[in-house]
């Protein structure tokens, strides 16, 4: 009777709690998901996927994994044929082949489309900006897939993220730079907007191709490189040939890839086909954050072997985000369509450093780490 009476007493009090606020929060999938209207095509489709990617690299893995994906989910009526670069178009051909509608879609970053428009930088990497949690939050929640698909659309292409790896290298050198001053005057190797600001603080900066860049440093055409994760940097070999790895990777501190569909093609699919789609995206987003940082913590270990990681110093790492927000914003008055995309990602940017400094103090460090007094990232 006892227990009978708590157990009342206890559902009054959970309607009563229920009653002072509304449910903070909803999906709004749920009902499209609830009225389904369409049912399981019969059609049996092959499409073909282009990359910058070369077999061999991690990326051309994520792109194989998402078809193997969509191949599983849509037990093999939706058969995408992967082709690494240079096997059915040329690398820096991928874009233009998925707009026209020589192939119906590509695996790659928008990043690689800095010369269509500025703004697909904003949407892969940018230095001191997003990190792979900020990229997850603002995409799927805060605007930005909209925003990415809106930039697509103006070259006949339909976007979705597929593959995240996370916050890259610093520089591999044998120059052991970790103040504003050391950074003058050296050869380095680094794309993007990166480039530009390193060049500000007067470095001298080329983005040579991943291929080229072990013969640069061993020959000293360059001092120093950054390419990618540790995990995709380390069959590179760039530990045999310098000293140090100046940290952290403040150019990179994501990197985000998508797969891009020619309109057309992807309007032509059936509706359940194109769910498949969303969710194997979705799914490669998740996999590939997980299973290149899996794989990043072991390269790590290996690197250590053979080179210093060196830090730079607090202040260094201040100057160089005062620099990069003063880059940012001539880049943002010149481009509209890069303002749009920053704008969106500092705004929620701002709105989330409550939570991001709230749960501070509490990251999981081996425990003899934690106590002596190492509680944050």
């Amino acid at each position: 009777m006892l227990i009978t009476c708590l157990m009342a007493f206890l559902f009054i009090c959970s309607n009563s709690y229920a009653e002072k606020r509304e449910k903070f929060g909803e999906d709004p999938r749920h009902e499209n998901a609830k009225r389904l209207s369409f049912k399981t095509s019969d059609e049996n489709i092959k499409w073909k996927m282009v990359m910058p990617w070369s077999k061999g690299q991690l990326f051309y893995d994520m792109a194989v994994h998402f078809a193997d994906s969509v191949r599983l989910a849509s037990a093999g009526r939706l058969d995408i044929k992967p082709f690494s670069a240079g096997e059915l178009v040329p690398d820096n051909q991928t874009f233009d082949a998925v707009s026209a509608g020589s192939v119906q879609m590509a695996h790659g970053s928008p990043l690689y489309w800095k010369g269509k428009n500025e703004a697909f930088v904003a949407f892969a990497s940018v230095p001191f900006g997003l990190d792979a949690e900020g990229y997850n939050i603002w995409l799927y929640e805060k605007g930005g897939l909209e925003l990415l698909q809106k930039l697509y659309a103006k070259f006949g292409i339909f976007a979705l993220p597929a593959g995240q790896t996370g916050q890259e290298m610093g520089l591999f050198s044998n120059i052991k730079a970790t103040k504003m001053s050391d950074f003058k005057g050296m050869r380095i190797r680094t794309p993007g907007w990166y480039m530009d600001i390193m060049n500000q603080l007067g470095a001298s900066v080329s983005p040579l191709p991943g291929g080229e860049v072990y013969l640069a440093l061993e020959r000293g055409v360059i001092d120093a490189a950054e390419y990618s994760t540790p995990a995709i940097n380390y069959p590179m070999g760039f530990d045999e040939i310098t000293k140090y790895v100046i940290q952290p990777g403040v150019h990179q501190p994501a990197f985000q890839c998508d797969v891009i569909f020619n309109q057309k093609a992807y309007d032509a699919l059936p509706q359940d086909l194109k769910w498949i789609l969303d969710i194997c995206a979705k799914e490669t987003q998740l996999w590939s954050y997980n299973w290149i940082n899996s794989l990043n913590a072991a390269a790590m270990t290996m690197f250590k072997k053979n080179v210093e990681i060196v830090k730079m110093d607090k202040e260094t790492i201040i100057e160089f985000r005062k620099v990069t927000k003063t880059y940012l914003d001539s880049v943002k008055a010149k481009y509209p369509d890069v303002k749009e995309a920053l704008d969106s990602q500092e705004q929620f940017i701002e709105e989330y450093s409550v939570w991001r400094d709230s749960r501070g103090g509490a990251s999981p460090w081996p425990y003899e780490t934690f106590i002596q007094g190492k509680t944050t990232e």
